[in-house]
């Protein structure tokens, strides 16, 4: 194809329209012109390479290059582009991509250049995304390779299981001793086939109880070949593909030794598998002994969570609950169906009722019985049908009398059931009553004359 004659700046504007950079050199290499078709290149200061050698303006490691750009286009061998980096005024090279023509018999050349910037920033971050993948994959390597560690070598027995399909995923080496199967004949199987036929039952309904509640329950069960009953432990987790079960297996001699003067195996069998929590604690309230159900209700998973701890720390209200059930238990006196509120592990808050009584055999303890009223049979409180009741006979009152008048009269029963009930929960100590409904003694013998409970010279 033939090209009409064209005169310079017609062939300055045809090369900048192919080209980032243009030089224009004579046969030996210096710059005679230069031509830039992107203001992004100023920074390289191209402007000020007339006069120059065009090796003089490339980074050391490119000047090769420019020798055999040169070279070649003088040789006449067909041009071909080469990547050549700039040093620049910004501190970073400016790398190009460079192809030189010749021109005719005058020997001058023409040098065209891309600007790979865009390129190399690209790069740049293709490079650094990968690093970061690269960092986080062998992090997570890391992560797995710890999990992997701590689930093959703990002594206790752990499954992991699909709470769909209740199939078994994982089993440690612990589980597969304990239940006499390798991994291969465990995994995929159900894990009701696990355990007894009478235990069956007991598992599926603590499965389905860890799921409804997102707690930590506890039941007891007898594995397949083990010949004796152990505490299964379940904790629900959510996972991408769903929830899982976490069940951990433990021998049930396994807990911490009750203290006492010696105990009939029965009677420790049966504190053992009381349906409610049960606690043994000395004087300070620091406890000794808890069994399945206990750990069960404050969220545990092992006794020594709670064993030489106060047990305060699990009452909501703290020294308030335990100054109450102490005074009563050192003057002998037992605590029936005290209502509070304990603090699990992972902070929720349960309302139970405890019953407690003091144990003089040898050292002075306390033992407390701790009942979740949301599990219990259905049924109101005497104090709950109290209250309704009472409501119900108000309701009787609406078009008969103002609301005002309904209103300060339901407010004072109210108020009045709480004080006898703090009063009836601290067998008549005026001073934790006051104390457990959040008011000075003077406010709350202000109310009892008020109410007629005391008689007016009654001292405070």
């Amino acid at each position: 194809m033939k090209l009409p004659d064209l005169d310079s700046a017609s062939f300055a504007q045809l090369l900048s329209g192919v080209s980032d950079l243009t030089l224009m050199m004579d046969a030996s290499g210096v710059i005679e012109d230069v031509s830039t078709g992107r203001d992004t290149l100023v920074t390289l200061g191209c402007q000020g390479w007339v006069g120059r050698r065009w090796i003089d303006t490339v980074t050391p490691e490119s000047q090769i290059k420019v020798d055999d750009l040169l070279r070649e286009s003088a040789d006449g061998q067909p041009p071909r582009w080469r990547h050549i980096n700039h040093p620049s005024t910004s501190g970073h090279d400016v790398p190009l991509q460079y192809i030189v023509l010749s021109l005719g018999r005058s020997g001058k050349r023409v040098a065209l250049a891309r600007d790979l910037e865009g390129i190399a920033e690209l790069q740049r971050r293709l490079v650094e995304t990968q690093q970061s993948m690269e960092r986080d994959y062998l992090r997570l390597r890391h992560i797995e390779g710890r999990y992997r560690v701590l689930f093959d070598t703990t002594s206790e027995a752990l499954l992991l299981v699909d709470a769909s399909s209740q199939r078994v995923l994982e089993a440690n080496t612990s589980a597969q001793t304990l239940l006499r199967d390798s991994a291969k004949r465990l995994v995929g199987r159900e894990v009701r086939d696990c355990f007894e036929n009478d235990s069956q039952a007991e598992i599926q309904s603590l499965l389905r109880m860890a799921l409804a509640t997102g707690r930590i329950e506890m039941c007891s069960a007898n594995p397949v070949g083990v010949g004796s009953s152990w505490t299964v432990t379940a904790t629900v987790f959510r996972q991408e593909g769903g929830p899982q079960f976490l069940l951990r297996l433990a021998a049930r001699d396994g807990h911490a030794e009750r203290p006492g003067a010696g105990p009939s195996t029965a009677l420790s069998e049966a504190m053992e598998r009381f349906p409610d929590g049960w606690l043994l604690t000395d004087t300070q309230g620091v406890v000794k002994s808890v069994n399945d159900e206990g750990m069960a209700l404050l969220g545990l998973t092992a006794s020594s969570q709670v064993v030489g701890h106060p047990l305060e720390r699990w009452l909501l209200r703290g020294g308030v609950d335990w100054g109450v059930l102490s005074t009563n238990l050192r003057q002998q006196l037992p605590v029936r169906n005290f209502a509070t509120e304990v603090r699990t592990l992972s902070g929720l808050t349960l309302p139970v009722e405890i019953s407690a009584v003091s144990l003089s055999r040898g050292e002075p303890l306390y033992a407390f019985f701790l009942r979740d009223i949301e599990r219990r049979h259905p049924g109101a409180s005497p104090v709950t049908q109290s209250l309704a009741g009472t409501l119900a006979d108000i309701a009787q009152l609406v078009g008969r009398r103002p609301i005002k008048d309904i209103v300060g009269e339901t407010v004072d029963t109210i108020e009045r059931m709480c004080i006898e009930s703090a009063l009836e929960l601290t067998h008549d100590n005026r001073a934790s009553a006051a104390e457990m409904l959040g008011l000075s003694r003077q406010s709350l013998y202000v109310k009892l004359r008020r109410f007629g409970m005391i008689a007016e010279n009654d001292p405070d």
